[in-house]
């Protein structure tokens, strides 16, 4: 299975690097692991509504230029749907057994995402009511999916 997270940002801290290459390399036991950073779109000082909606539109626009039409896109939204870890590893294997091996998941910038991704979305996943930075967001998603793979092979960890 290929695993792609397109992100918008750099991870600009040590630790989250440091904790996104331990969770990449735990991963690689798994599947294939690629992470796509989208550069981040400049805001001005007191944006107005359509400044902040231009953001997410060039973000947005950059985001669809890196997934293709064969990918399964799971999108991270608020609105999206919750799932307890146990359901997204039964739908990471799911996604397998009906042939979806490349999946992207997307984590937009600090304004979300554009409703161009939203609609492109397979999938719109919610890991909670509360907005999290995209940097920290990275982690958990490759924590939630490393745990996934540890669920489906009955291997402990997840408990």
């Amino acid at each position: 299975m290929n695993i792609r997270i397109i992100a918008v940002g750099k991870l600009k801290e040590k630790y989250w690097r440091d904790a996104v290459a331990e969770y990449t390399k735990r991963l690689g036991a798994y599947c294939s692991v690629e992470i796509t950073e989208i550069k981040e779109s400049q805001l001005r000082a007191n944006p107005s509504a359509a400044d902040e909606e231009a953001v997410k539109v060039a973000e947005g626009e950059d985001i669809l230029r890196h997934i293709s039409k064969s990918d399964y896109v799971i999108t991270l939204e608020i609105k999206g749907r919750k799932l307890s870890s146990e359901q997204l590893a039964e739908k990471i294997s799911d996604l397998g057994l009906d042939g979806k091996s490349n999946i992207a998941f997307v984590i937009g910038g600090s304004l979300g995402l554009s409703a161009e991704v939203s609609r492109r979305a397979d999938f719109k996943l919610s890991f909670s009511d509360m907005t999290f930075p995209h940097q920290m967001m990275r982690v958990i998603l490759l924590e939630q999916i490393y745990r996934s793979f540890k669920i489906n092979r009955n291997e402990t960890y997840h408990k």
